[in-house]
């Protein structure tokens, strides 16, 4: 057995298995696509779930992968022990319906023994206790020594999550040798402790389980295995732990450098180094592939990961944002993700951001929370408040897990019971708008048949005769359609929505009838759906029709489109490379382009950017389509969703040498064709996340009318008869109503001195204070608080209630003078109480409170009550 590095080992996986006629693939993205049952990729055979189930063709019925990971469940072990992460990476060869536990069985053995160079006699296998099958493929074919084979249990050699395919594992394990073990005579296979490791473990999918403990043989039975490509280096490197792997230990050591400390010098110190280690690693990878730090779902595992990781820098002593310092390390030992690397600056500029936001937050909220901690010592109890803990949340920004975290550091708990009440609120808003985002064809299984691709001919062609291969009425499939439903064809030149573009509009007819498409879905098996309703007549399956999609329709959608490239390129130039794609939407009336950066685009800016597209707009740049492979694209510099998931072969799109993107939807032929650039809004998306709204050709008419109608309406208002008088003229009103509104307080206060003349005299007294209670008829809110101040100025000791009617409208304030708040009066006691006897609500400060009245019916009962209040109050 050899030293061998990770990103050898990787390779050496990789290149074996396709030897072995598998396909490889790159890794997908930690964002699942289409699986809403998992915030981030957890395992190397989560993206390839709909291969398995069949839901969706396979490239290759052979695939081998390295899977990037997430998992955070035991995030708060990481760093605290050498063994836990939160990223890693899966190795996996995959047979859909092709071989299985034979040749399985045969690539385990061979790679480890042949390839990895392993010694057979440190390697022990565990096996489904009653699989005899592989016990027999173990010891017959390949040799293994029925000492090394270790049957197991359905809890520890049984793949199955509930109903659908399952079946046995059988694992490979290393022997470590004897200083690793826990000393027990019986230490073996299954032990707990570290000196069998398992590295490769092999499901054979055989069984379908109704989920009640049937289980019915598959036809065609797959292979699924998965290999942790770091636990297999710490065998090959001879390493203790992840950390000590050389690629992490090299990301460590720069952490090191940068924080001016040393590794195994001290508990603490390795406690810190180890969290912000493997937690770059997660959230570099995390940016990289599109995620940004949130309060909700995979936002907010990030913002977790990179708090945490900067809350250790600041135990060792960095005051100052650090982490993305560490980022070109990172890049530097993971050159096989290349797209790390196409967006380091992006990456270092939003972990940059979220540090500086943190330290913000930390500084404050690390003071309250230490004297939350010291009074719970003072008092003598052992654990934080729910209303304390959510208060450092809510007002701090502090996540639980942070408070949990550093109240364990100080042997105590947090009583998250109660916190959970707080939070449940905004918990069930969150919910529900996880619910709204549903897909109308998710949960039917109407479409398992269709698993023909429609032949999608849009991009050259906009009408096209086609057979009728499906109809879906009434959610079920039918062999005709005369009212509402969906119709699937062989070809179609529909534009299925896609990539923010939405979908074609247009006909599907023949003599006999004619379906109004008003959408277009794609299934993740290119099945298209063409959704709408009959408006005469009807059709039937296998019919010959004529599909032809509204030509204005998709030219309007075609500007936008192509206008959304222009913007991006706009945008780089005056902003910056760090620009990129965050989502974007894009219709026959408007398009919509979210983008990464971290503070409001200045008008200057804006104009700017117009002023660049309508450049290119004029300049009749030929717009140019080129199919190629992803690895040609990349190398001609062609800019990449780094989000978004790409097959072999991408359209690339060209706009002169001005913009160059991969991209699946529709464009014009030059971009004279857009007309004119029109931004009509910019704004916050999200954290870190702009949004400009803008409308092309059509849409910048329509725009410039609109405008235009309400600077007429605006003119005719202020009876202007030339624009260019406009801005003076609204000048000079502006002036003189401000003027007028200097008049009319000075005369408020001359009127409240009136008002107030006699008042102080007809006063009773309560506890010491002096109650006065008036009514006035024809007074505003704002009268009514300069008649509260000045009572308040002249009586230091007394409390007024006033009501103020005017516009059959009744406004109660309540005053207390300064000496009477200091007696115990409190406006906003007093007010709650009073208000509520004329069915009114309001409240305020102890000095002043207001509240809007129901009715004044019952204000002689109220007036009868004031003392009472008053002294119940005090």
């Amino acid at each position: 057995m050899e030293k061998m590095g990770l990103n050898e080992i990787r390779e050496k996986f990789l290149s074996y298995f396709e030897s072995k006629g598998h396909k490889r693939l790159p890794s997908f993205s930690l964002v699942p696509n289409g699986d809403k049952s998992l915030l981030l990729i957890n395992a190397g055979m989560a993206p390839l779930k709909k291969f398995f189930t069949g839901e969706v063709t396979p490239p290759s019925k052979r695939v081998t992968t390295c899977q990037k990971c997430i998992r955070t469940p035991d995030i708060e072990r990481v760093g605290k022990t050498a063994r836990h992460g939160t990223y890693f990476e899966m190795l996996g060869n995959f047979s859909f319906g092709d071989y299985f536990k034979k040749e399985a069985i045969a690539f385990a053995w061979e790679f480890s023994t042949e390839v990895m160079k392993l010694p057979t006699d440190k390697i022990y296998i565990s096996i489904y206790e009653d699989d005899d099958e592989a016990f027999d493929i173990w010891t017959n074919d390949i040799g293994i020594s029925p000492l090394h084979i270790t049957r197991l249990g359905k809890a520890d050699n049984f793949w199955e999550h509930g109903s659908g395919p399952c079946g046995p594992c059988s694992e490979l394990y290393y022997d470590r040798g004897e200083k690793y073990g826990c000393g027990d005579p019986n230490c073996g296979v299954g032990c707990e402790c570290d000196r069998f490791i398992e590295y490769w473990n092999i499901v054979f999918t055989q069984f379908d389980s109704d989920g009640k403990g049937k289980y019915t043989p598959l036809d065609h039975p797959n292979i699924d295995t998965g290999m942790g490509l770091e636990r297999l280096a710490c065998i090959m490197q001879s390493v203790d732990n992840l950390f000590e792997v050389d690629t992490i230990q090299n990301i460590m050591a720069k952490i090191c450098q940068t924080l001016n400390v040393t590794y195994k010098q001290d508990e603490k110190t390795d406690v810190s180094l180890r969290v912000i280690t493997d937690h770059i690693r997660s959230t570099c990878f995390m940016i990289g592939d599109g995620v940004l730090p949130s309060n909700e779902g995979r936002g907010y595992v990030l913002r977790r990961l990179l708090r945490r990781a900067a809350r250790h820098g600041r135990l060792l002593g960095k005051t100052k944002p650090f982490l993305f310092e560490i980022v070109d390390t990172v890049i530097a030992e993971n050159k096989h993700y290349s797209d790390l690397a196409d967006n380091s600056e992006y990456i270092k500029k939003i972990i940059k951001l979220e540090e500086e936001k943190f330290l913000q937050t930390i500084v404050s909220g690390e003071a309250m929370l230490n004297n939350v901690i010291a009074t719970i010592k003072q008092e003598s109890k052992t654990y934080i408040s729910g209303e304390d803990a959510f208060k450092l949340y809510d007002t701090y920004g502090f996540p639980i897990d942070l408070i949990r975290e550093i109240a364990e550091e100080e042997g105590i708990t947090v009583n998250e019971a109660d916190f959970e009440k707080f939070m449940a609120e905004q918990k069930e808003r969150a919910r529900g708008a996880r619910q709204k985002d549903t897909n109308a064809w998710s949960d039917t299984n109407l479409l398992s048949d269709f698993n023909t691709k429609t032949n999608f001919i849009g991009y050259e062609k906009t009408e096209t005769t086609a057979s009728i291969l499906g109809i879906i009425a009434e959610n079920e499939l039918a062999v005709s359609i005369s009212g509402s439903g969906a119709i699937i064809l062989d070809t179609t030149p529909f534009y299925a929505e896609s990539g923010g573009q939405v979908a074609d509009i247009g006909k599907i007819y023949t003599d006999k009838g004619v379906f109004e498409v008003d959408n277009c879905q794609k299934t993740e098996n290119g099945v298209y759906l063409h959704t709408g309703k009959m408006i005469n007549g009807s059709l039937k399956l296998e019919t010959t029709v004529t599909a032809a999609i509204n030509t204005a329709h998709r030219d309007d959608i075609a500007r936008n489109h192509s206008a959304v490239h222009l913007l991006q390129a706009a945008l780089r130039i005056v902003l910056g490379d760090h620009i990129r794609q965050a989502g974007s939407y894009v219709d026959n009336e408007k398009l919509r382009f979210d983008f990464s950066h971290f503070t409001a685009v200045t008008k200057e800016e804006l104009q700017k950017v117009e002023q660049i597209v309508n450049s290119k707009i004029l300049a009749a740049l030929p717009v140019k389509t080129d199919v190629m492979s992803i690895e040609k694209a990349k190398e001609t510099g062609a800019m990449a969703l780094f989000n978004e998931k790409y097959g072999d072969t991408v359209r690339v799109i060209t706009m002169g040498d001005f913009s160059k993107e991969l991209c699946g939807g529709t464009h014009i032929n030059d971009t004279s064709f857009i007309n004119l650039f029109k931004i009509t809004s910019e704004g916050s998306a999200a954290s870190g996340v702009r949004r400009i709204e803008a409308v092309t050709g059509n849409g910048v008419l329509n725009f410039i009318n609109t405008q235009a109608k309400a600077l007429e309406d605006t003119m005719n208002a202020l009876k202007v008869q030339n624009i260019t008088d406009l801005a003076s003229h609204a000048t000079e009103l502006i002036s003189n109503y401000k003027e007028l509104e200097k008049k009319l307080d000075a005369a408020e206060e001359q009127l409240a001195d009136t008002k107030l003349d006699g008042l102080f005299e007809n006063v009773k007294e309560v506890n010491g204070v002096k109650v006065m209670f008036a009514v006035f008829s024809g007074t505003k809110v704002k009268a009514l608080r300069i008649l509260g101040d000045k009572v308040k100025a002249k009586a230091p000791k007394m409390v007024a209630v006033l009501v103020g009617i005017s516009d059959m409208k009744a406004t109660m304030l309540v005053v207390c003078g300064e000496k009477a708040v200091a007696s115990g009066a409190n406006a906003g006691k007093i007010i709650k109480k009073l208000a509520a006897i004329c069915n009114g609500s309001g409240g305020g400060k102890p000095d002043s409170a207001m509240a809007g009245l129901g009715s004044i019916e019952n204000m002689e009962s109220m007036k009868k009550e004031l003392l009472t209040i008053i002294e119940e109050t005090m």
